[in-house]
């Protein structure tokens, strides 16, 4: 099978039985959905959901929490993973948002990543999410489940999947692309036991291809 034709097998089949995928992650605007995605860094969006309903009550806006402290921050958010770094970064980013730039988030990759605790993962999901530019993001699912199916070629850098990613999906579809990944490799292209007897894309996997269903059998029993 050639790379073109696994993407069009898959991008095919998410199409026809995926035709929403979007973020899980629960948000107003584009500040909030920063917020969010900072917060989401080794956490679960279930977490993370759990969390902001009273943080966005009360820091509803960049102006609000660039006047508030990381101390105070911190308590709002003290059950997600490194709470302490999130807690400076948020306030850090509010503060630049006001600033710098007027109170609305940035909307390109070099003004997104110059705020604290924005990588280029967080920015991509940005521009995807909210700007609706073509923008791959590249979480640890879609870096998993991309080098395990075959879409990229045992990638060693979240970098270099994205640059995979976006050479080979449609402009049009990356945004989508990139939930479709991560919602495959959350529910059913597990980390430890991938589901391959639910998996609508098996007949175009390259683990799928290369392990036979009787190995696949033994590893979902261990």
């Amino acid at each position: 099978m050639t790379t073109k034709e696994r993407y069009k097998g898959i991008i095919d089949w998410f199409s026809e039985n995926m035709p929403v995928a979007e973020t899980e992650l629960h948000y107003g605007n584009p500040f909030q959905l920063l917020v969010a995605v900072i917060l989401s860094a080794q956490c679960t969006d279930k977490r993370v959901n759990i969390v902001t309903p009273p943080l966005f009550r009360d820091f509803p806006t960049p102006e609000t929490m660039a006047a508030s402290s990381p101390d105070v921050i911190f308590e709002y958010i003290k059950s997600v993973t490194f709470p302490n770094n999130k807690s400076k970064a948020l306030t850090g980013a509010a503060r630049m948002i006001v600033e710098k730039y007027g109170g609305k988030v940035p909307s390109t990759m070099d003004e997104l990543i110059k705020l604290p605790g924005v990588g280029r993962k967080t920015a991509n999901v940005m521009l995807a999410v909210v700007f609706d530019k073509p923008a791959m993001a590249v979480d640890t699912h879609v870096f998993r489940v991309s080098n395990r199916i075959g879409l990229t070629d045992n990638s060693k850098t979240p970098f270099e999947t994205e640059k995979t990613l976006v050479k080979n999906f449609p402009p049009e579809l990356l945004p989508k692309a990139h939930h479709w990944l991560i919602l495959h490799g959350r529910y059913v292209c597990t980390a430890r036991k991938p589901k391959c007897d639910e998996c609508g894309i098996k007949s175009y996997c390259k683990y799928y291809a290369e392990h036979p269903l009787e190995m696949q059998k033994q590893s979902l029993c261990k």
